[in-house]
């Protein structure tokens, strides 16, 4: 009779997801539209015009671009037309709204690009706990695209996870 200890958790056939798999290495920086405004508040069209013309685009190649206004200002459409055909050349995309929106709209494109096939009746425990917060958005997406094609869906780490959904016996 063999004394090794057992590992019940790896032979449960639980498949662990960790939410911090979709957190992106792409650089994500904001332009606010406030320091290109007279007097922090003003949209003067020519000056706005010939600011566009005359900023360093280079400075956004490659990275996503969040495009928002600090100010308490009115920022006519055209003018986030104006910067988003500036960052076309030199930026990996443009978005209207601040870097943390931004932030979760590349997470969650993540979530809703991933394989669900591999998690086909499996019993599926979603990671709470890791090095980045993850925000609860994450986990409402994640239990959204799993639920139709899980066994059951718990949340947690192996050994304590809280039971979320269980596929009703057909």
């Amino acid at each position: 009779m063999s004394d090794a200890p057992v590992n019940k958790v790896a032979e449960s056939g639980l498949v662990t997801i960790d939410p911090a798999r979709f957190l992106g290495n792409e650089t994500v920086v904001g332009f606010d539209l406030k320091d290109f405004l007279f007097m922090g508040m003003i949209l003067k069209e020519k000056d706005f015009r010939e600011s566009m013309q005359s900023h360093d685009w280079t400075a956004f190649a490659g990275a996503h671009v969040a495009v928002h206004c600090s100010a308490d200002a009115i920022i006519p459409m055209w003018a986030y037309m104006l910067v988003a055909s500036r960052l076309a050349p030199a930026a990996a995309s443009c978005y209207a709204g601040t870097p943390e929106e931004l932030r979760k709209k590349l997470f969650l494109e993540k979530i809703n690009a991933m394989d669900i096939g591999e998690f086909r009746d499996q019993r599926v425990v979603v990671k709470g706990c890791g090095d980045e917060p993850i925000g609860e958005y994450a986990y409402l997406e994640i239990t959204r695209r799993l639920q139709p094609v899980v066994k059951s869906l718990m949340y947690g780490e192996a050994c304590s996870a809280v039971p979320v959904y269980k596929k009703k016996a057909e």
